[in-house]
């Protein structure tokens, strides 16, 4: 089955044993055990399982192309998950720009795991090289990155990274595996906020990790899912599924609506440069082109002047909400070092955008206006 009609029929049969065509919802947190006591695979306590979260599962498994999926209470849950799943002092090698809240995750609250953390330019594949050494666990790649839409040849990175005994694990949740399957250009993890286009309403919050086949890492994984108890509730999972069922035909708008607006930025006179990798001026436009299906609807740019110029332009939106995240189906934009804050590397004058699926006409007379003053 293709994409589409794979995110809409899998998974629907688990823990559904009537003939409703949309699976009810298990909000019991307990199942009875049979007479003859638990068997293996039963339900029995919906920290350790639950079918509303094997559905979600098995759908995020099935589009991402992977053998297994732990689903998580948020993004950084996974990204939790995937870290201590690893031994203490293993080196970690990760991008210098990554999503901030990852580096908040390893700088101070898992410095006790003794992890040895190198953020590095993880887009230049001659520094991947140099980086990788004996002791290196796990290479970290995002890409398209976050905030400066870096993009990291996957297929290559994964090469240098297991000619080196490494894992690789991708975050995946700017481009959504509509737009970007890295486990088929041979990645060992991916990994998404589900909160974003997984859920794509601005309504949910959750993670998940899928695996490229089950391995001794992926069964750590696991049981940080379980025992670590940073699980989803019954009622978000069936969300999650629900609003994935038309991750393929929202993302299509997303796509579209960011490149019309990319467009329109490339060419405004206020703005110093345009983030997106679906535009030929992109340095990476070429890996783009090679490893992406559809180049997503997040954009950066520099505009021209400082913090104070950037955040007069995002205050005076009026269709474009300004708000952090991202993924949902309105538009929403922010000074990003704002966001950030203590320790972010983007530059003053950097302005995120989410493009949304408004209409696209809209959406450039709004932003024009707000660049406007």
């Amino acid at each position: 089955m293709r994409f589409e009609t794979r995110s809409i029929h899998t998974g629907l049969d688990i823990g559904n044993p009537s003939t409703a065509i949309v699976p009810p919802i298990s909000p019991s947190n307990i199942f009875e055990i049979d007479p003859e006591g638990k068997q293996a695979g039963d339900y029995h306590y919906s920290r350790l399982q639950n079918p509303n979260r094997q559905q979600f599962e098995a759908v995020l498994t099935s589009l991402e192309g992977g053998a297994d999926a732990a689903a998580f209470s948020s993004g950084v849950a996974a990204a939790a998950a995937i870290l201590q799943s690893l031994e203490p002092g293993d080196h970690v090698l990760m991008p210098e720009d990554v999503y901030a809240g990852n580096r908040w995750l390893v700088q101070k609250l898992l410095l006790r795991w003794n992890l040895d953390v190198e953020f590095m330019a993880m887009h230049d594949p001659e520094e991947v090289r140099s980086r990788l050494r004996k002791e290196t666990a796990l290479v970290w790649i995002e890409s398209p990155s976050n905030p400066l839409m870096r993009l990291t040849d996957i297929a290559e990175t994964v090469r240098l990274a297991h000619e080196a005994g490494a894992v690789v694990a991708v975050d995946n949740t700017w481009p959504t595996p509509v737009n970007q399957r890295p486990l088929e250009q041979g990645a060992d993890l991916v990994l998404h906020s589900t909160s974003k286009y997984f859920g794509g309403h601005s309504d949910l919050i959750g993670g998940a990790v899928i695996c490229r086949e089950g391995t001794p890492l992926f069964d750590q994984i696991r049981r940080g899912q379980i025992l670590g108890g940073a699980v989803p509730s019954p009622n978000d999972c069936w969300l999650f599924a629900r609003s994935t069922r038309t991750l393929a035909y929202r993302m299509r708008g997303h796509n579209e609506n960011a490149f019309a607006l990319a467009r329109f930025l490339e060419s405004h006179e206020r703005i110093d440069r345009v983030f997106y990798p679906g535009l030929e001026s992109h340095p990476q436009y070429a890996i783009a082109k090679k490893q992406m299906d559809g180049y997503g609807g997040m954009i950066s740019f520099l505009l021209d002047g400082h913090a104070t110029d950037a955040i007069g332009v995002v205050g005076r939106s009026n269709l474009v909400k300004r708000a952090t995240s991202l993924g949902g189906v309105e538009s929403t934009w922010e000074h990003r070092q704002s966001s950030e804050g203590e320790g972010s590397v983007s530059p003053d004058n950097l302005i995120r955008i989410s493009v949304g699926l408004e209409h696209p006409d809209d959406l450039l007379e709004d932003v024009q206006k707000a660049l406007k003053g």
